[in-house]
């Protein structure tokens, strides 16, 4: 068995490596048979290229060269510092982009605080930043940025001002333009190079909840219109914020449509329970097809998250794949995958566009990846299933004023990737004293299948609200037709509380209604809500490892090819055993030309690469802390470096908090500068 190399190798005792290493196989020597790369590809928008694959072709660093795989440097953004206050609110999640030469060759990302920072790619030296300013009231109670998107201004020579444009939405609800070369705002758009978006919201109620919205993920940019949505603080308000999507000019950020994400006819009465709810937003990154001119939108639930008593019927267009035109709006195709949704199931990534190889033939398709582990492929202009998709009776015992469905789509391939539903007889523990007690547990509470709606019951969902698959989606290797994606399986409970029976003190906190909190009120109807997951008396999950897997599906049969457990639980047990059990996650993968696919995402410090084709662990290295973001790669000065931002995260690993963006590379060159940290390779 091929151990880890010695700058990786865990500081445990020697017995309990052994059952650490039991899972990594061996790869047999197993050649890397180079495929042709294109010259430098680059990583031009968040998820790589436009389609978000999440895909590199780039291969000198590959299956065969990965274990020598080491820091080349290490930037730290210090937003930690820059608002001490905000500490608990932030989240450290951006994936930086590669610039073309022409606009200036930089590695751009954005810090939490929405500063854009430009950062020579080969040493991590710094070349520019630009702070927006923004809002650090913690009103909305988190501060995010996954990213800037870059734009080329056709119309523009090329040594113009802002002929090369980056475009970052705020967390305050601003669209910025600076030039890519410098930093410099674009006069031209808006006031100033701001787009103050609020007033644009605001034209289309409901806003109860305004003032927590924001625009933590990268815009779209499509044949020079900026296409955005937006979060939402749903489960607290059965009205809380529209969820429209709306676009602007990229060159003078003139607003240019609104698309409502819930059908609300002209002719309904104003003031039904239609034009009072909210919800159905967008709150992730999209995929685009310039050629065609449409961006693909993947939609959360309608407000409020588990109670449909305000919002009867199947509640179009949320939780759906709604496919616009992007010079006007128009609505080219959609497709709901949950209808009224009452389980926090929002479609929580982009889809995936590509072109799957099925009998000599490249279909393309767009593929979409939800939380209750299962992917919706279809054809990527007439929204035709790939795959047949059926709809499936499921349960509708749920409380009598609400309109459950009575039916699902559930794509007949691929399988789903985490175990649907949950009963006693999947009750799990390390002894049997707590086996019987997460027995008992489950045996009190409603169980059954995936879609048993919440009542005043506890009720048990299986998967949780956080998936399945969640905002760091998938890669898909083209070459191979293989989709690898990290996905969630441990039990969740739910419960609807009558309001006369909340403490009407702490059913207002902060934390009310949260996993960590009281009940809380959701406004607008006659409920609260009770949630958090369901553990053991050693305070472990009920049900069995691994409690998160990476899995590998062939997309051209729909058939999953592999699946690992993802993530070491020694960081989170009393004692530290490091146990392949899987942890909580927050981040996605990428696969490269080299074979592998690449991910931190886990709450044990690592971060990982794979075989993409058997699933093998080549390589696993301890970082700064959790790397609780989705990485990327380029090449620069004749070097292959992967890169991922390394900060820990509120929830899924919030006990050591960083802010560093972390550089690997193959041994041969050297990444130190003023602003960065040069690593050894060994200790």
């Amino acid at each position: 068995m091929r151990d880890l190399p010695n700058n990786r190798r865990l500081s445990t005792l020697p017995f309990l490596v052994a059952v650490l290493l039991a899972g990594c196989g061996d790869d047999g020597g197993r050649p890397f048979e180079a495929r042709p790369v294109i010259e430098n590809p680059g990583w031009p928008t968040y998820a790589g290229a436009e389609g978000g694959t999440r895909y590199s072709p780039l291969n000198q660093i590959n299956r065969s060269n990965v274990e020598d795989l080491e820091i080349a440097w290490i930037y730290h953004t210090g937003h930690l510092e820059r608002a001490p206050h905000l500490y608990g609110a932030v989240g450290f999640q951006t994936t930086p982009i590669l610039l073309p030469e022409e606009a200036g060759g930089h590695l751009v990302l954005c810090d939490p605080l929405n500063r854009i920072i430009a950062l020579d790619p080969a040493t991590g030296k710094e070349r520019w930043e630009f702070d927006p300013t923004i809002d650090l009231t913690p009103y909305a109670g988190r501060f995010n940025c996954r990213g800037v998107t870059y734009w080329r201004d056709p119309e523009a020579a090329g040594a113009d001002a802002c002929a090369h444009r980056l475009i970052l939405a705020t967390n305050d609800r601003r669209l910025v333009a600076v030039d890519a070369r410098n930093g410099e705002p674009c006069a031209g758009f808006g006031e100033g190079g701001f787009v103050d978006v609020t007033p644009i919201i605001l034209e289309l109620q409901p806003a109860n909840q305004f003032l927590t919205m924001q625009l933590n993920s990268p815009a779209a940019v499509v044949n020079g219109v900026i296409v955005v949505g937006g979060t939402a603080d749903k489960f607290r308000d059965a009205s809380s914020m529209n969820g429209a999507v709306r676009a602007f000019s990229a060159r003078t950020g003139e607003h240019l449509w609104t698309f409502d994400t819930l059908i609300r006819e002209p002719t309904d009465d104003p003031e039904s329970s239609a034009w009072h709810v909210g919800g159905a937003n967008a709150w992730i990154n999209f995929s685009w097809d310039s050629e065609h001119d449409l961006v693909f939108i993947p939609t959360a639930s309608p407000a409020p998250n588990f109670y449909g008593g305000k919002r009867p019927g199947d509640n179009l267009y949320a939780n759906s794949v709604i496919v616009l035109r992007a010079a006007t709006g128009e609505l080219v195709w959609h497709y709901q995958v949950l209808h009224h949704d009452l389980w926090d199931w929002d479609l929580p990534t982009n889809p995936i566009l590509a072109e799957i190889s099925r009998d000599g033939e490249k279909i393309p398709v767009a593929m979409q990846l939800t939380k209750q582990g299962m992917i919706f492929t279809f054809h990527r202009y007439t929204g035709e299933p790939f795959f047949e998709i059926e709809e499936r009776p499921v349960p509708t015992d749920g409380l009598p004023e609400d309109d459950v469905s009575p039916t699902q789509p559930f794509p007949v391939k691929p399988p789903p990737l985490v175990k649907h539903g949950i009963g006693p007889e999947d009750a799990w523990g390390l002894t049997p004293y707590d086996r019987n007690k997460c027995r008992e547990l489950i045996e009190s509470m409603r169980y059954g299948p995936i879609y048993t709606p919440p009542t005043t019951e506890s009720t048990l969902m299986m998967p949780n609200v956080g998936g399945g698959m969640n905002w760091g989606g998938g890669a898909f290797d083209p070459a191979s037709n293989i989709l690898v994606t990290p996905v969630g399986q441990s039990p969740y409970r739910l419960r609807l509380i009558p309001n006369e029976e909340i403490d009407p003190v702490a059913g207002r906190l902060p934390t009310a209604g949260l996993p960590i909190g009281p009940p809380g009120y959701i406004e607008g109807t006659d409920y609260g809500l009770e949630q958090g997951p369901l553990f053991s008396p050693f305070m472990m999950p009920c049900t069995a490892p691994p409690w998160a897997k990476l899995v590998a599906v062939d997309m051209a049969a729909g058939e999953i090819l592999w699946e690992q457990p993802l993530g070491l639980v020694d960081k989170l047990a009393p004692v530290p055993i490091p146990f392949r059990w899987g942890t909580p996650y927050a981040g996605g993968p990428i696969a490269t030309g080299g074979g592998l696919v690449f991910i931190g995402a886990t709450a044990d410090e690592r971060f990982r690469a794979y075989d993409t084709e058997t699933g093998e662990l080549l390589w696993e290295f301890e970082g700064p802390t959790s790397a609780n973001a989705t990485p990327m790669t380029y090449m620069a000065g004749g070097r292959q470096y992967v890169v991922v931002a390394t900060g820990g995260h509120n929830w899924v690993y919030p006990y050591k908090k960083g802010d560093s963006v972390v550089a690997y590379s193959l041994p041969g060159g050297e990444g130190v500068s003023p602003r960065s940290e040069g690593v050894p390779p060994s200790e």
